[in-house]
């Protein structure tokens, strides 16, 4: 409430309060100050007939803009309440015997309300035109009282001393009051405490008037009387002028015409109105302070969650941390382990040409003595011998023999680009909508395709869409129009899926998830794999990069296969095949020693470090210079005159409607189909040394011999 007491200009409480007409108050003394006399007349000389003292004051005006109401003054000084005001100007010597210049109009005077702005105008009364607000000035008085024995009466609670020590602060918590010394020693700013909040302690308990017992209007003071009768008491009250009058007021018909009541009923009318008011006033301030409980509350919610946060963030950095460290570890192993690797194959490289040298060296120096010798007969009889052994150990450093098996480079790189980029982009995500299942995606058809038994989808979400996605589920049909079934999970927004039956339809429908559950599916696309004349399907592959064995080298858009191993090592195609009729080529780019090439299928989980067909998840024909056998578990059968030199063709034929495969060495076949009942999902597949290298053909006719005539239509 003390802020309704100060006066506007000095900012202090209220003295000798006056009511504007705009309803505002101010001090007397402040009306004083702010008050200076302006000449209505356009004559720069003109000057103001005012008596001297307090009469000069208080008819002092602002220059009134009456046309539009509002006056205007050039500020000098400024109150502690931020209005400007203008220092007292005082009475100029002789002023009351001065006189106006010929042709000066009157001078008027004005009061701008320091609130609103309001421009009053100054009867001849000056400011004692305006009434006295006496009520306000007894609740000052009253507010005065009860501030003073509200100070005396703030002692401390806790102290031992007699009288207690003034109160210092007041802890809005415990509702104790502390001088300095006991809050020191029993409500330190440490531990539970340190969330108290401390104030100053209330300058006035209760209520604001209980400095004189709360005295009404009446309660001894004495009524007031009319501003210009001074022996007659308000007895009325003038409806129209908003003012209470006196009898004689009536008498002399200043109020004759106007609407005019008793003043006890005005007043006891106005104070229901104002308590009704006040009602509306009350709830609000209610709400107000259970608002401030909420926010207060929120403040602490605010601290305890934000500590909460920052030990969430640093456990989740510390988990990055060790998860890097943890690969970092790995990474390490594979370094390690590749480096054991090379070092081996060095030594091993370097004992066995040690031991062929050492031999080598003996017999050359054996030789070298007996072409010393001068027995011919003697030198006859062993030299056959000699030449051959000579012969056999010169075929044992063949090419490749002196070239090392493994080079001193590390074919390990390490791309960490891309989490360099994700720890820069880490970052909390807003969430600024409420949290709800995503929308529909859009399929982006124009990126939609199918190539041979493959298809590939792409889809996006819709423009200003604010619910986060946390991935995406990918469902299609079985090409027969049967159930869906989910062939993809995740968060890419891009899918290729393999080994589906070539010359199928298939239905393809998408839809998006987050923490509030799955949204709806995306319209239905319908693809259609690639298909043959009477089942024959031409493919289209390559060698697979991503699940070949690390010795593989693949060139040529990965259609070219050589290894840097001497041992054997499988790559599998790009293609995976459940029925119908494929056949591809493997040329032999270059062919050193004599190596054993093996060509077939597999499944995706053949054991790549031996071999094709030495375990049960391959059927190849492996081949030398000579001949050639089929294998499958280790077995070898059928073995066929006809071997591969470099130039040669190897051509392969997967017959999966007669669940057979036959091979063929420059268009010849051989032997009859290698493998019987064979049934599943098979992908390409090639075992090869480091002595060998291959190109594939994909994409061809079935070779004519095996191609059926057309079935005539019924």
């Amino acid at each position: 409430m003390e802020e309704e007491l100060k006066c506007p200009v000095c900012g202090s409480l209220f003295r000798e309060p006056i009511i504007l007409p705009c309803s505002h108050n101010v001090c007397l003394p402040c009306a004083r100050t702010i008050a200076v006399q302006t000449p209505e007349s356009e004559q720069p000389n003109t000057e103001c007939a005012a008596g001297g003292g307090g009469d000069h004051a208080d008819k002092l005006s602002l220059h009134s803009e009456t046309d539009s109401g509002y006056g205007s003054y050039t500020p000098s000084l400024k109150s502690p309440n931020g209005v400007r005001v203008l220092p007292l100007v005082p009475a100029p010597p002789g002023a009351a015997a001065a006189a106006a210049p010929r042709g000066a109009g009157p001078a008027s005077s004005s009061l701008t309300c320091p609130q609103c702005h309001r421009s009053a105008s100054l009867d001849q009364r000056g400011l004692r035109g305006f009434q006295r607000n006496r009520l306000l000035e007894a609740i000052v008085q009253r507010y005065q009282q009860g501030r003073a024995a509200a100070a005396a009466a703030a002692k401390c609670q806790l102290c031992d001393r007699s009288p207690p020590e003034p109160a210092a602060v007041l802890c809005e918590q415990c509702e104790v009051l502390y001088c300095a010394a006991c809050q020191l020693r029993c409500h330190p700013a440490r531990g539970p405490f340190a969330k108290h909040r401390l104030v100053p302690p209330p300058s006035h308990p209760g209520a604001p008037g209980g400095g004189d017992g709360g005295k009404g209007a009446g309660g001894g003071r004495k009524l007031p009387t009319c501003a210009e009768h001074d022996l007659e008491n308000y007895s009325m009250y003038c409806v129209s002028c908003r003012s209470p009058v006196c009898y004689q007021c009536l008498e002399e018909g200043k109020h004759g015409k106007h609407d005019v009541k008793p003043l006890g009923a005005m007043w006891k009318q106005h104070k229901a109105q104002l308590s009704q008011a006040l009602n509306g006033v009350s709830d609000k301030a209610k709400e107000a302070k259970e608002f401030l409980v909420q926010l207060k509350n929120l403040l602490q919610q605010i601290q305890e969650n934000g500590l909460d946060y920052e030990a969430c963030l640093v456990a989740q950095c510390d988990a990055l941390v060790d998860a890097l460290t943890r690969q970092k570890a790995k990474l390490l192993t594979k370094v390690t382990k590749e480096r054991e690797h090379k070092l081996k194959v060095v030594w091993d490289q370097i004992n066995h040409c040690t031991l062929k040298l050492r031999q080598s060296t003996g017999l050359m120096e054996y030789c070298l003595e007996v072409i010393k010798e001068n027995d011919p007969s003697g030198f006859l009889q062993i030299s056959d011998a000699l030449i051959k052994r000579v012969q056999v150990s010169q075929e044992q450093w063949v090419k490749g023999a002196l070239e090392p098996k493994v080079s001193a480079e590390f074919d390990l790189t390490l791309d960490s680009e891309p989490l360099l980029q994700s720890i820069h982009q880490l970052d909390f995500i807003q969430m600024k909508f409420p949290v709800t299942v995503p929308p529909v995606p859009l399929l982006q058809l124009e990126k939609c395709c199918t190539r041979n038994n493959s298809v590939t989808l792409a889809w996006r979400m819709p423009p200003l869409t604010h619910n986060p996605v946390e991935g995406y589920i990918l469902e299609l049909d079985d090409g027969d129009g049967g159930q869906f079934r989910e062939v993809y999970v995740g968060k890419e927004t891009l899918c290729t899926i393999d080994g589906l039956h070539f010359n199928s339809t298939y239905n393809a429908r998408v839809k998006a998830f987050n923490s509030s559950g799955v949204g709806p599916y995306s319209k239905m696309v319908i693809l259609q794999t690639s298909d043959g004349e009477l089942g024959f399907a031409m493919a289209w592959f390559t060698f697979d990069p991503s699940s070949a064995h690390r010795d593989i080298v693949l060139s040529n858009d990965n259609q070219t296969a050589t290894c840097n191993s001497y041992d054997d090592r499988v790559v599998l195609g790009t293609a995976a095949f459940s029925k119908g009729v494929h056949y591809w080529e493997l040329h032999v780019d270059r062919y050193d020693n004599h190596p054993d090439p093996a060509f077939g299928i597999a499944r995706i989980n053949v054991v790549k470090d031996m071999m094709l067909g030495k375990d049960d998840k391959a059927w190849a024909m492996y081949v030398d210079n000579n001949r050639s056998w089929f294998m499958h578990c280790n077995s070898h059968t059928n073995r066929t005159e006809g071997g591969v030199s470099k130039g040669a063709t190897v051509g392969v034929l997967l017959d999966l409607n007669k669940h057979n495969l036959t091979f063929y060495i420059n268009g010849q076949q051989q032997g009859p189909p290698a493998f019987e009942n064979i049934e599943g999902v098979f992908m390409p597949a090639l075992s090869l040394n480091r002595n060998v290298q291959v190109t594939l053909h994909t994409g061809l006719e079935v070779p004519q011999c095996v191609k059926q005539p057309k079935l005539p239509n019924n």
